[in-house]
């Protein structure tokens, strides 16, 4: 099987989020990376809107933090993917209009802290 691009799919081109998500549990793990590389495949979205639609997920559902949650590999599978902070930011305040600011609040705790660890080249 040849390599696929993380430009392509971010799931199945990124062997470092899969192997992430089998440091969780290996049979989970091959899941995960299964169903989403499948989704994360289809060809009429891009992949850096995908990561975007992912984090909005992640706010609605209120998954910014604790072992085994998406929000930080979402985050990082978007600046992979060429998003930079502002462009995050904006989607959370979007996000904080439509899905609410006690949904959206969480978001930003998180990513403040993704920033101080230095997930982001464009922001100091």
């Amino acid at each position: 099987m040849s390599e696929i691009d993380i430009k392509t799919n971010a799931v199945l081109g990124d062997k470092d989020l899969q192997e992430g998500l089998k440091a969780i549990h290996p049979l989970w793990g091959d899941f995960v990376t299964r169903i989403a590389g499948e989704v994360w495949g289809m060809p009429l979205i891009d992949q850096k809107t995908k990561t975007f639609l992912a984090l909005a997920v992640d706010i609605v559902n209120g998954d910014q933090s604790g072992p085994g949650t998406a929000f930080t590999p979402h985050i990082h599978m978007a600046v992979k993917q060429g998003a930079t902070y502002d462009e995050i930011v904006e989607l959370f305040v979007f996000m904080g209009a439509y899905a609410g600011l006690a949904k959206a609040t969480p978001a930003f705790g998180a990513l403040k802290i993704l920033v101080e660890n230095g997930a982001f080249s464009d922001k100091s």
